[in-house]
């Protein structure tokens, strides 16, 4: 019985490490967890503002103070860095078309309708970058319907708007003007001492000879 006894308690003991360790695994492998510290791997700091598009392994996060923004993707596999000033625009697309939009030096283009979508609920960043331009995120999609941590239509609507007041609060910010390097212009040589010109040296020496022979006359 003994034997039988060590070797239940030692099962449950085996059993809740498996338990805790799993645990966690699941709370370090979360896809939320996992883009924010990627998001703030690339940032240097902790991201402020942040979103997330659950379900689709994509984030977008800011550094306000820095002039960074940085968009993470494949669960925080893959980062890509931004200077804020390169943020020129955002556009929010409700199924297949823009719904509303904020650009840089435009007036916004606010959201006048809020029927429910049916397609998609898409966020869509737009960079001055020739090789990266734009970044999307799907707030929603019909897929999501029903399953846990999903938001609903309205809710994704709701919140893309929202976060499309954010955006053109960070467009509003003024660029901070970078300043010209100063140019160094070249470096003027000390001027060398100029010798006496030879005639000068020729007057002195008459003038002694002439101050010796007016002494040797009587």
């Amino acid at each position: 019985m003994d034997e039988v006894g060590r070797l239940v308690t030692l099962l449950v003991l085996v059993g809740a490490a498996f338990a805790l360790a799993g645990g966690v695994c699941a709370w370090f492998l979360d896809e939320r967890r996992r883009i924010t510290r990627a998001l703030a791997g690339a940032l240097g700091v902790q991201p402020q503002p942040l979103l997330i598009a659950r379900g689709r392994g994509a984030g977008v996060g800011f550094d306000l103070q820095g002039g960074q923004v940085v968009v993470a993707w494949d669960k925080g596999g893959w980062t890509l860095s931004y200077r804020l000033e390169e943020l020129v625009g955002a556009e929010l697309i409700v199924d297949r078309r823009c719904a509303a939009r904020a650009f840089r030096g435009e007036p916004r283009r606010p959201l006048d309708e809020l029927a429910d979508p049916e397609e998609r609920v898409r966020l869509r960043l737009v960079f001055d970058d020739a090789h990266h331009p734009d970044f999307e995120l799907d707030v929603w999609r019909p897929e999501d319907a029903g399953r846990s941590g999903r938001l609903a239509p309205d809710e994704a609507l709701a919140e893309a708007n929202r976060w499309l007041a954010r955006l053109e609060a960070v467009l509003r910010r003024p660029i901070a003007a970078k300043a010209a390097p100063a140019v160094a212009g070249p470096a003027r040589p000390n001027p060398a001492p100029t010798a006496a010109p030879p005639w000068e040296a020729e007057d002195e020496d008459d003038l002694v000879d002439d101050e010796e022979d007016a002494s040797l006359t009587p």
